[in-house]
């Protein structure tokens, strides 16, 4: 799984759900280190990856530029819908909200619930499950997060848990027959 690449947004911390922000120099420069890290060892370019992206311009670009254009896009990895919220960052939210909010326990007005998120997620979880072959999907901080706590088995709101940098790398797998993580928020190819 790949978060996309650093965007104006993502600097600020406004919530960037479907809005179609680009990447910012930065973000693209993210993207191609990333690239050049899948196509070294021990990744050596993923040979036979099926490969999803978010139809969003920052997902889609970051895929490109990492090195895998022609990805299908998929609507289900698209970014939680804030909703009311789009565009704000969390100081402003709670402004409206109520000093208490927080998102992975009051969701957001006017957009998709946590339950909605996670059945994009599941449906994810389901495809990559689905064969015997690596998958790679790039997407968003908050639908990644959902759906690293939907293949562990946990609820959604586990995904408050796990945080996700732009331009991460993290990797699903399996332990002794369970569901594992076996790399999150892994960002050295920025170092």
């Amino acid at each position: 799984m790949v978060r996309h690449g650093q965007t104006e947004w993502s600097v600020t911390g406004q919530h960037t759900g479907r809005t179609d922000i680009p990447l910012l120099d930065d973000g693209r420069r993210m993207a191609k280190l990333l690239g050049e890290r899948l196509h070294r060892a021990p990744w050596s370019g993923l040979p036979g990856v099926e490969v999803r992206t978010s139809p969003l311009s920052r997902a889609k670009e970051t895929c490109e530029l990492a090195g895998f254009a022609g990805a299908e896009t998929w609507d289900a990895l698209l970014e939680w819908d804030y909703g009311d919220y789009e565009g704000l960052a969390p100081d402003r939210i709670r402004e409206i909200a109520g000093d208490d909010w927080f998102i992975w326990r009051d969701g957001v007005r006017g957009g998709e619930r946590l339950d909605e998120v996670a059945a994009r997620a599941d449906e994810v979880v389901s495809w990559a499950r689905s064969a015997d072959r690596d998958v790679l999907v790039f997407a968003h901080g908050h639908i990644l997060r959902v759906l690293g706590a939907r293949w562990l088995g946990y609820e959604p709101d586990f995904a408050a848990r796990l945080k996700l940098d732009p331009a991460s790398l993290s990797v699903l797998g399996w332990a002794y027959g369970a569901p594992a993580v076996e790399r999150w928020n892994d960002t050295g190819h920025l170092d």
